[in-house]
This record gives C-alpha cells, structure tokens and sequence, in this order.
C-alpha cells in the first residue's frame, strides 16, 4: 500500500496543543509523542511495554482521533456506557493518505462484553443475523468478531487482544493481521503477546521510560523475559513463593 494513501500517516499534537504537566502528558511515550510526532508505517503496528507505559492510552486516543468509539466498535458504532477514557484524543491531529479508507475497528479487551451487548440491542438491518457472542466464550467471542470484522480495508486498533487468547488462537489472530496487512489495511496494536508481536514484516515500537523507540522482535525486553522464565522458571518464582 503506498504511504499516501494509507489511513493514517503520521498522529502528531493537535495546532495549539502545548506538553504540559498533567497526565497524560507526564508518560513519557505520551510526551514523545506530543512532542516529535509518530510517523505510522504501512501494515501492522505493534506498541509493546509494561503496564503503565502509555500504550493503551495511546491506541486509545488514536483511535478516538480517527473517529472509533473509545470502548470498541467500528467507526459507525457509539457504545458508552462509562466514560474512563483520557482526554488525549483532543490533543492530537491525525494526518490521514489522500484516499486512505475511512472505514476502521476498535477491539478494546476490557469492553468487549458490553460491546457485544451494544450488538444484540442494535442488530444489523440487512445480511445475515450477528453471532451470539454471550453464548461463546471469551476466546471463542474474541475470534469470531475478529474473523467477522476484520474483513474491509481500512484501519483497525488492538488493545491486548490477546487477554482471551490461548497460545493457538492467539497464532490465528497473527494469521488475521497479517491478511490484513496484505490487502491494504492498516493496524496499530498494543500487546503483551510475544505470539502475537512476531508477526512477520510488523514495526514495533517499545515504550517505556525512555519514550517510544523502534526496535526487533528478538531484542524485545518481553521477548527476553519470556525465553529466560521459560528455560528456568524457579529462578523467578523463588522471589514470588
């Protein structure tokens, strides 16, 4: 896909917007990003690091800037229920491709239930009748509404997706985002899942309290953690038991 008319090109502080002293601005990712501006690469983006480090409140705020309903959906979908999310979104200004689709979904992990309530009272008016996804389980919901949404071109947002994933689904969501990424779409993905960030071809961007940084699958501190806990897991649990 050429870079201009990808949906999203680059997600920098909105005119006027000044960094200051307040959250969200204090998290370093954040700051960076309001500061120097994210230049967002074709295909499928990954935003890894620790709790805390911003990477949620940034897809978040993305994804509101794009026009997605902070607790999920596609762009047509206006789910509240509580409002939690930060105000980041006003800050920014997304600089979208001449000709980028405007189409785009929002799966937030921590919302997914009342989403799928949101379906069952606002059911589609043509096609064929939406699954029951209270009727599956969270793995199972969570496949589904990726393998039914995920269809169109556009640019779809991920906020740890993995939460409901065993290790084979989480392989079948790699397998999702990667079509993606080769019809023409655009994905900016926060995650834990080292499954998941090794998708082939992906950027990743690690965040923390240096700000935002590019870097490789293997040189992930997640990755390296994983492998070491894995080899010899007394080492860490020893400090926990």
């Amino acid at each position: 896909m050429p870079f201009a008319t990808q949906p999203v090109r680059r997600v920098a502080a909105a005119e006027g917007v000044r960094v200051s002293g307040a959250w969200p601005h204090t998290i370093p990712a954040v700051h960076q990003l309001l500061t120097d501006g994210l230049d967002l690469e074709p295909g499928v983006t990954f935003l890894v690091g620790e709790n805390g480090a911003g990477k949620s409140t940034i897809v978040e705020a993305v994804a509101m800037a794009f026009g997605l309903s902070p607790e999920g959906g596609s762009t047509g979908a206006r789910l509240t229920t509580r409002a939690t999310e930060s105000t980041l979104a006003d800050d920014l200004q997304l600089t979208r491709g001449v000709g980028g689709k405007r189409a785009g979904f929002f799966l937030r992990a921590e919302t997914m239930h009342g989403f799928y309530s949101y379906l069952e009272r606002n059911p589609k008016e043509s096609g064929p009748p939406e699954p029951v996804f209270h009727e599956l389980s969270h793995g199972e919901s969570f496949l589904t509404l990726i393998n039914d949404r995920f269809t169109r071109q556009g640019f779809y947002c991920l906020d740890e997706p993995e939460s409901a994933l065993s290790f084979s689904s989480s392989l079948a969501v790699v397998g999702v985002l990667g079509r993606l990424a080769e019809s023409g779409s655009q994905v900016l993905c926060a995650t834990h899942s080292p499954v998941i960030a090794a998708l082939p071809g992906a950027t990743i961007l690690e965040v923390g309290d240096w700000g935002i940084r590019r870097t490789t699958w293997d040189d992930l501190q997640l990755v390296q953690n994983w492998k070491s806990y894995l080899q010899a897991p007394e080492r860490y649990l020893r400090h926990v038991l």
